[in-house]
């Protein structure tokens, strides 16, 4: 008799964390990657912290050849707020017969705790592939594999204007500040993936302008829809440069 394969959704961000979390779940086949989950903005329709345009998210879904969820929120909602959309998704897909989320989180013990929690709320377990795997080995694999992804968005606690809108490639990693998490992990920087083995066709765009936008801090540490993610300080304001990428 053949065991069923779990029914699972992937928490999509369009970078690539995600990107190599699938590689990985198509791989080792444990899963049946049912559906592709991405936060996008309900405003500005771009992915949540990530700035990137819901036209560029349909195209990476399309060449994946797996079908994208949604999930609009407002312009820089509160917990509560967040949560209740969260829930009102998952409690929809999980009577498609979706039983895992999946995600792309390496080390953030407090973010894994938070997903972990709401999830079992559900009765929907949550999914680490990448979890404690060493972030400068995950990089290089992810390059050795293929994949092309370029930084759309950076923390200026972080990273100055030179580091949004570059490719990463061997020389980027070479330029990273040694606070600098060579993934991103920390929330220093975001990226779009355009090519790679999970992509049956590269996904088209040209560099727009860049622009530096600034925002309240969050008033709590545990929102997972925020990229701040700094424990030591909690400044009134912090700032992203962001980087359009327009689809061609």
């Amino acid at each position: 008799m053949v065991n069923k394969k779990a029914k699972a959704l992937l928490n999509w961000s369009g970078g690539k964390d995600s990107a190599l979390t699938l590689y990985k779940l198509q791989q080792s086949q444990d899963f049946e990657i049912a559906r592709l989950l991405t936060s996008i903005s309900q405003k500005y329709q771009r992915i949540s912290m990530h700035g990137v345009r819901v036209d560029l998210l349909e195209s990476q879904a399309k060449s994946i050849g797996i079908p994208l969820v949604k999930m609009e929120v407002p312009d820089m909602p509160s917990m509560e707020v967040y949560e209740n959309v969260m829930r009102e998704t998952l409690s929809d897909l999980k009577k498609e017969g979706i039983t895992s989320s999946v995600f792309g989180d390496i080390f953030l013990e407090d973010l894994r705790t938070y997903r972990e929690n709401r999830l079992s709320e559900l009765g929907i377990l949550g999914v680490f592939p990448l979890w404690k795997q060493p972030t400068d080995r995950l990089i290089h694999e992810f390059l050795e594999l293929g994949f092309k992804t370029i930084t759309t968005c950076v923390n200026e606690k972080y990273l100055d204007k030179s580091f949004v809108g570059r490719v990463i490639d061997a020389d980027f990693l070479k330029d990273l500040p040694a606070n600098v998490d060579p993934c991103g992990e920390n929330g220093e920087f975001h990226t779009f993936v355009y090519d790679g083995p999970i992509f049956s066709n590269p996904i088209e765009f040209q560099k727009g302008e860049i622009v530096l936008r600034k925002y309240e801090a969050p008033k709590s540490k545990d929102d997972a829809n925020q990229c701040f993610s700094d424990k030591k300080e909690d400044p009134s304001k912090y700032g992203f440069w962001y980087c359009d990428l327009i689809p061609v």
